[in-house]
């Protein structure tokens, strides 16, 4: 044998080389990230909600409330609407930078860069996915494809389902939502688990149908208790791709709004109910701004330092969120 013929001290040695080689590998875990925004569901709803998966999750220390809308009366006050709220993520900045101010999206500002984009200039061989109950969430706030948003970004795609009315017809309670959310829940969990890409971002939509349509009581509360259910899926997947390879996962789960106090069926003020919403995640990493009620604007730089990725200056320096991951 080779280490027999090389004699004690080369033996020795060769065993601390295999030992330091072995550790590293160990320890250097390739980094995933996925960001799921489940609609309209305000921080007290959610908490007095029997929601298991998120619970085991968030585990010990990874729930937080946190807040949308901007500062009030400044600069940066957002509406607490959908896109706005998706875009604040996906951009780290609010509305007076990113220009989204409605559902509408109708001129999105794109030299503030999306998580995508960010990704994709870090290292264009990274691997991303959106599955996603509303066609627009790529086509105009990400602008996958558009130049003026840096072109292709997502490297599979699953959404526009809800342009599909023969295979889901739309009805007026919009169960057809729940479908799609479901179809969406399903090929999420399925994809992750088999080719685990590095950022991906889920979007389930019923929750806020139901909380238009029905607004605070038990038709909500089950509600949040079904989309729980969804989550546990997409939580299995990414758990077996962790027990599988040698990777880390960061889930992150959040809310784009609360709702109106009143009857909990509105929501766009700024009102203290519809600023409030919440973060949970399985972060190991996190430092004290997740304890002090972090913003929306937030997660896209924890996401970027999970990742490790190196987001340009310029772009950096228009970010209004910090990371809460050291």
């Amino acid at each position: 044998m080779m280490i027999q013929q090389i004699g004690n001290r080369g033996c020795l040695t060769a065993i601390l080389l295999i030992a330091l080689w072995s550790s590293s590998t160990v320890f250097a875990k390739s980094p995933a990230a996925i960001f799921i925004i489940v609609d309209g569901i305000p921080a007290d709803v959610l908490e007095n909600t029997s929601t298991p998966v998120l619970d085991s999750i968030a585990g010990k220390g990874g729930y937080t409330r946190a807040y949308v809308g901007g500062e009030i009366g400044g600069e940066s006050q957002s509406p607490t609407s959908s896109a706005i709220g998706y875009n604040n993520l996906l951009t780290g900045t609010w509305a007076n930078k990113h220009n989204v101010y409605d559902n509408q999206v109708n001129d999105p500002n794109y030299a503030y860069w999306d998580i995508f984009r960010v990704a994709k200039e870090h290292d264009p061989t990274l691997q991303t996915a959106i599955f996603s109950t509303w066609t627009d969430n790529r086509t105009k706030l990400i602008g996958d494809g558009l130049k003026e948003a840096g072109g292709n970004k997502l490297d599979y795609v699953f959404d526009g389902f809800e342009l599909n009315v023969e295979r889901f017809p739309h009805d007026l309670q919009e169960h057809y939502i729940r479908a799609i959310d479901d179809l969406v829940t399903d090929e999420a969990a399925r994809y992750i688990e088999s080719n685990g890409p590095d950022l991906s971002w889920v979007y389930l939509e019923y929750t806020d149908a139901v909380g238009h349509n029905y607004g605070d009581g038990p038709e909500m509360t089950a509600a949040v208790q079904y989309m729980d259910g969804q989550i546990g899926k997409i939580w299995s997947a990414v758990q077996k791709r962790q027990q599988a390879y040698d990777e880390e996962w960061m889930i992150v789960i959040t809310t784009d709004h609360g709702r109106d106090a009143k009857t909990g069926q509105d929501h766009g003020n700024q009102s203290e109910r519809e600023r409030t919403t919440w973060i949970v995640t399985n972060s190991d990493d996190l430092n004290e701004r997740y304890y002090q009620t972090p913003a929306i604007v937030d997660i896209l730089p924890s996401i970027a330092a999970h990742l490790k990725l190196e987001i340009p200056e310029n772009i950096r320096n228009q970010l209004d969120g910090q990371s809460f991951i050291d």
